[in-house]
C-alpha cells in the first residue's frame, strides 16, 4: 500500500484534537470561507471525543437530532430499515463530509450512522451552530452549500441506481469513490474500501455474489487489481467509457 493510505490509517488522539484552522480538511468542510476569528468561535463549540470503532452509532433511526457530525478520518456509513428487516444502505461517508443532515426538517434522524473502521469524528451541538450561524453570514452560506451537497448527492444516487447493469452501477461506483479521495489528497487510483462487498452490494441493489464475480472480472480485464478490500483502479478512462454506456446506446437508438 502507498504511503498517503498507510497514513490514513494511523490515529492518535492528539490528531483528534487538531483545530480547524490546522486540520487538512478545512478547504472541504463546514469552516470554509471563514475568517480565522470566525473559524475560532466555530472550533469553540465543536466536541472532539477519542476515537470511535467499527460497529459504534453516532446515532440511530428516531434518535432526536442534537449534533452535526464530521467525518474527520476513518468512514461512515448510513443505512434504514429495508422492508425485509434488514438494512438498506443509503450512503459512505468520507473524511471532510457532514452528517446528520437528514434531522434537520423534524428534529429527528430518520436513518442511522454507522462507523465503518476506527475513526475520528466531530461533532457540533445543532444548536450552538444555529445561534452561530445568525451571527456569521459565511457560515450560514456554507451550510446552505453542504445541504445543496447533499441534494445533488442523492440526485447522483438516483442516476446511480438508475443504470441499466451491474457492472455499469459499479464501475460508477468506483469512479465517485477516486474522484472523493482525490478531493481529499489521497491517491485516486490506491485506496482501501472500508465497506464489504454485502455492503456495496446493498447500496448498489446488487447481490453480493455479483458485486464479487465483478471484482474478478475487472480484474481479469486489467480494470483494477484487489486484494481483500485494497483496490488499485488501472484504467480509470476504460472505467468511465464502462460507467457511461448504457447512456450512450440510448443516444445512439434516440439519433436513428
Amino acid at each position: 500500500m502507498g504511503k498517503k493510505l498507510a497514513d490514513r490509517k494511523v490515529l492518535s488522539f492528539e490528531n483528534i484534537k487538531i483545530a480547524c484552522k490546522n486540520c487538512s480538511l478545512v478547504s472541504l468542510c463546514l469552516p470554509m470561507g471563514l475568517e480565522p476569528e470566525e473559524m475560532d468561535r466555530l472550533d469553540r463549540i465543536i466536541k472532539r471525543s477519542r476515537p470511535l470503532h467499527r460497529g459504534d452509532h453516532l446515532f440511530r433511526d428516531g434518535d432526536a437530532l442534537q449534533c452535526l457530525y464530521i467525518v474527520k478520518t476513518g468512514s461512515v456509513k448510513s443505512y434504514a430499515p429495508s422492508e425485509e428487516g434488514g438494512e438498506q444502505v443509503l450512503g459512505f461517508h468520507l473524511p471532510g463530509e457532514l452528517i446528520g443532515l437528514d434531522a434537520i426538517e423534524n428534529s429527528r434522524h430518520n436513518c442511522s450512522a454507522k462507523v465503518l473502521e476506527t475513526s475520528a469524528i466531530c461533532e457540533i451541538p445543532f444548536t450552538n451552530l444555529e445561534e452561530l450561524s445568525t451571527s456569521i453570514p459565511s457560515l450560514q452560506h456554507q451550510m446552505y452549500r453542504l445541504l445543496s451537497r447533499e441534494i445533488s448527492q442523492d440526485e447522483n444516487m438516483l442516476t446511480l441506481l438508475g443504470k441499466n447493469s451491474a457492472e455499469e452501477r459499479l464501475a460508477a461506483f468506483l469512479l465517485s469513490l477516486s474522484a472523493r479521495f482525490k478531493r481529499r489528497g489521497f491517491s485516486p487510483y490506491d485506496f482501501y474500501l472500508s465497506m464489504s462487498r454485502h455492503e456495496i452490494g446493498n447500496y448498489l441493489g446488487l447481490a453480493v455474489e455479483t458485486v464479487s464475480r465483478l471484482f474478478t472480472r475487472f480484474q481479469e480485464e486489467r480494470l483494477l487489481e484487489v486484494e481483500r478490500k485494497h483496490i488499485q483502479l488501472l484504467d480509470l478512462e476504460r472505467l468511465e467509457n464502462l460507467s457511461k454506456r448504457s447512456h450512450n446506446d440510448k443516444d445512439r437508438i434516440h439519433s436513428t
